[in-house]
């Protein structure tokens, strides 16, 4: 299913059906709801093809995997590896921007000893301020794919 977009430029990413794990590439779990969170997402889509499915667990009719609560996925940010890995938060930014054209220097830099931990920390700090910083996005012309 495919959701729309009133944003021309980017266009909305194919959005997967749960249950299933992208066997190929990586399942990204995410917010619709969030405005920020669906711009990062539109421009993840836009430059990673195939190699990067999108689930949006802000949708009641989807049912999230079974090791993955509605209310943890509605948190922070997870992705599934081809092998059944579930990351989260800097883990998952790490391993979306290694399948990313343009960002797999920062997962390379991401590996170096410190880096993942320094932004996991960091990642942390912005949780508390996501849903303000969601309504600046919004504010701002970011359209969330679902309305909350």
């Amino acid at each position: 299913m495919t959701q729309t977009s009133d944003e021309s430029d980017t266009p909305a990413p194919e959005i997967a059906a749960c249950g299933t794990v992208c066997r190929e590439g990586l399942t990204v779990y995410f917010d619709g709801s969030c405005a920020l969170c669906s711009t990062e997402i539109r421009y993840y889509s836009a430059r990673a093809g195939e190699a990067l499915r999108f689930v949006d667990v802000a949708d009641h009719a989807v049912t999230p995997e079974p090791d993955l609560p509605r209310e943890a996925a509605l948190k922070r940010l997870h992705v599934r590896q081809p092998d059944g890995t579930l990351l989260s938060g800097a883990q998952a930014f790490i391993a979306i921007w290694s399948q990313v054209p343009g960002w797999r220097w920062l997962a390379r830099l991401a590996s170096l000893p410190g880096v993942a931990w320094c932004l996991e920390r960091a990642y942390r700090a912005f949780l508390p301020v996501r849903p303000a910083l969601s309504r600046l996005a919004r504010a701002l012309g970011a359209k969330p794919m679902r309305q909350p």
